[in-house]
């Protein structure tokens, strides 16, 4: 969808032609578990942290999630667990806890706190959310994007979002050529790590939006922004009058791509969420259970990765309907949305031969950046002509300044 999304602007761009859109499964498979393929100096990042994980309860079955300090100092406060600082030996404690507990009471009682758990559905959820929500906004005026060598070239996106299903939508982005600018709190640092695999063609800076200097700074850059993607909880940037209306109605000629957890309505929407609980809640863990009931996973984190190629193509596409019929575009993303479209939207097609034996080797690359030399997966977005790299590294996390290029 990325891909074609981004050779159909760049026709309708150029005036000419929709080039031939050819797409390399052992490229996608590769770039899938970009996190996983990731090296630095030729140290492998941590996936998961000792607390994050599957969990026997009393009555079922529990997914954690604490790759965050601030997660996982909420996870034990809200089970009343004292924080030793020693995870080994807290992995027993924490075990212990969850086993004396029933799955739906963990799972509010750590929600209350602001941590993250979740009960492991025993089947799959029967309601199937929206994949792509989109809205457009007033009827505007068509605002032109000139002629250019890759589809996004000369956009400015200001990238409000985190961990990986939003920083990859924004990462392919910025591979089309789109300026890319990611802005995130001081006081929410993000992992390094992350940072190293899905700040690729980004820049990255550091505003407190409370603080008057750096709200009129970003007030500054929206002014002058073609789209805004968030990724935090619904209403978590509500405070701040970053709701898709307020922008909408201050610039109508904006692009707001929002993407959340647990989608748009319901009694989960404002929850937070990552991928691995999303696959626990919508009863992915339940299908990919092992044969002595222990819930399993996706081979990749897919429903993250999923969503931000989907979020991708989204903001691609309204580009492109911007440059006929102008007006702004609301869109909205969820990765609940996605996950029943993965599990009952795609059909397979046979393989021939063994083709999970597929050697990654082709699809990876070394590129110098500040964190070290990174290996790091190749862009899976093919068209003819289509860029094979990003043309930057990532900037080290919060470093750049406040403005575009």
């Amino acid at each position: 969808m990325s891909s074609l999304a981004a050779a159909e602007l760049l026709a309708l761009r150029n005036r000419l032609p929709v080039p031939a859109v050819r797409v390399n499964e052992a490229a996608v498979a590769t770039a899938f578990v970009s996190e996983r393929h990731l090296r630095i100096d030729g140290r492998a990042p941590t996936s998961f942290a000792p607390l994050s994980g599957f969990w026997q309860a009393a009555d079922g079955w529990v997914r954690t999630h604490a790759n965050y300090p601030h997660h996982r100092a909420r996870l034990l406060s809200a089970l009343g667990i004292e924080d030793t600082g020693q995870d080994e030996a807290l992995v027993g404690v924490l075990s212990k806890e969850l086993t004396s507990r029933p799955a739906r009471e963990v799972q509010e009682t750590v929600y209350a706190a602001g941590g993250l758990a979740v009960a492991v559905a025993s089947a799959p959820a029967a309601a199937r959310l929206p994949l792509v929500e989109t809205r457009r906004v007033g009827p505007g005026s068509p605002r032109l994007l000139a002629p250019a060598s890759v589809p996004a070239q000369g956009v400015r996106v200001l990238d409000l979002t985190r961990v990986i299903a939003g920083p990859v939508g924004t990462r392919t982005l910025a591979l089309l050529g789109a300026d890319v600018l990611r802005v995130d709190t001081p006081q929410l640092p993000e992992d390094a790590d992350a940072h190293a695999d899905t700040g690729m063609g980004k820049r990255s800076t550091l505003l407190d939006l409370t603080s008057p200097g750096d709200r009129r700074t970003f007030e500054g850059l929206l002014s002058q922004a073609d789209v805004v993607v968030t990724g935090y909880r619904p209403g978590a940037l509500d405070r701040h009058g970053l709701t898709a209306d307020a922008l909408l109605a201050r610039y109508p000629d904006l692009i707001v791509a929002q993407l959340c957890a647990w989608g748009w309505s319901g009694p989960w929407a404002e929850r937070r969420g990552f991928d691995s609980l999303v696959q626990a809640g919508t009863g992915i863990a339940a299908i990919e259970a092992t044969a002595d009931g222990r819930p399993g996973v996706l081979p990749a984190q897919a429903l993250d990765h999923g969503t931000g190629y989907l979020l991708a193509a989204a903001v691609l596409r309204a580009l492109s309907d911007r440059q006929t019929a102008g007006g702004g575009r609301h869109l909205r993303l969820s990765l609940a949305g996605t996950a029943p479209w993965l599990l009952h939207g795609i059909h397979p097609t046979p393989a021939h031969g063994e083709a999970d034996l597929y050697d990654p080797g082709p699809w990876l690359t070394e590129t110098e950046s500040p964190y070290g030399l990174l290996r790091h997966a190749l862009p899976p977005v093919h068209y003819d002509g289509a860029p094979a790299n990003w043309n930057r590294a990532p900037t080290q996390w919060g470093t750049d300044l406040p403005n575009w290029a």
